[in-house]
């Protein structure tokens, strides 16, 4: 995979805070054991969804794992979730997506693994628990990672000024497979910036966004605006620190 670095006409990226699961140097969670989240999307040959429906549908994922009673710890009155370990490990370590694509009996393999299946206008994105980096399920382990690409037969409708927005740096190339992990991280962002009463509204709201690329302009105000910016680690396809996605919600625009 070919990286892409940041052009120099682009602001410098923001500061990132040392708790900050995206810092490209290493740090005491390189430390910790290693997982990852995995997703897939279905990927039937005939039949492929639109780009910005398998990013949407994949943040939306992201987000319907984070607020699953399986992966909240333990509360007054609530046992801890049967996901609750697994979560907590991953997020004390580097926040690590990773999107394979399946189809046909492929996908009903995965399908019978415990997760949850997220459906957008036509994507269907599976999310399960986090795994240990090198203890993926043989189900998992075996479909592609590589290579996943799709493409929008007609421009996506412009994101309304009153709901939640990804956006997109208008100059990083990214695979559709890279491109919805990022969208994934953009909306855990938001998640974590959110108030309890925010998330709890979101999620009710059945976790209405949009995903859209910025233009160059919009994108040198967004970085600035003090929202939530991922900055990747570098790991596949983009050059360590790029800036990737801005998180919009308006409950953070306050």
């Amino acid at each position: 995979m070919s990286s892409d670095s940041i052009p120099e006409s682009l602001p410098a990226a923001p500061e990132v805070s040392a708790g900050s699961p995206f810092r490209p140097e290493p740090e005491a969670r390189d430390e910790a054991p290693q997982f990852v989240l995995p997703l897939v999307v279905r990927l039937e040959k005939a039949d492929p969804p639109a780009r910005n429906d398998a990013l949407v549908t994949a943040a939306r994922a992201v987000l319907t794992i984070l607020s699953d009673p399986r992966a909240q710890g333990e509360d007054e009155g609530r046992a801890e979730g049967e996901w609750a370990r697994a979560v907590r490990g991953w997020q004390d370590a580097r926040i690590r997506k990773v999107v394979r694509r399946a189809r046909g009996a492929e996908w009903r393999k995965a399908c019978g693994l415990p997760g949850i299946t997220v459906r957008g206008e036509h994507a269907e994105v599976r999310v399960f628990p986090p795994v240990p980096l090198d203890g993926w399920p043989r189900e998992l382990a075996r479909l592609q990672v590589s290579g996943t690409d799709l493409d929008d037969p007609e421009a996506p409708a412009a994101p309304g000024p009153d709901a939640p927005v990804l956006w997109m740096n208008p100059d990083v190339g990214m695979s559709a497979g890279k491109a919805m992990a990022q969208a994934g991280h953009g909306a855990q962002l938001a998640w974590w910036a959110l108030s309890d009463p925010e998330r709890k509204a979101w999620h009710e709201a059945g976790f209405p966004l949009s995903v859209a690329t910025a233009d160059t302009a919009r994108w040198r105000e967004l970085t600035a605006s003090g929202l939530p910016v991922v900055q990747d680690a570098g790991f596949t396809e983009v050059a360590p620190g790029s800036c990737t996605v801005v998180a919009d919600h308006p409950a953070l625009r306050r």
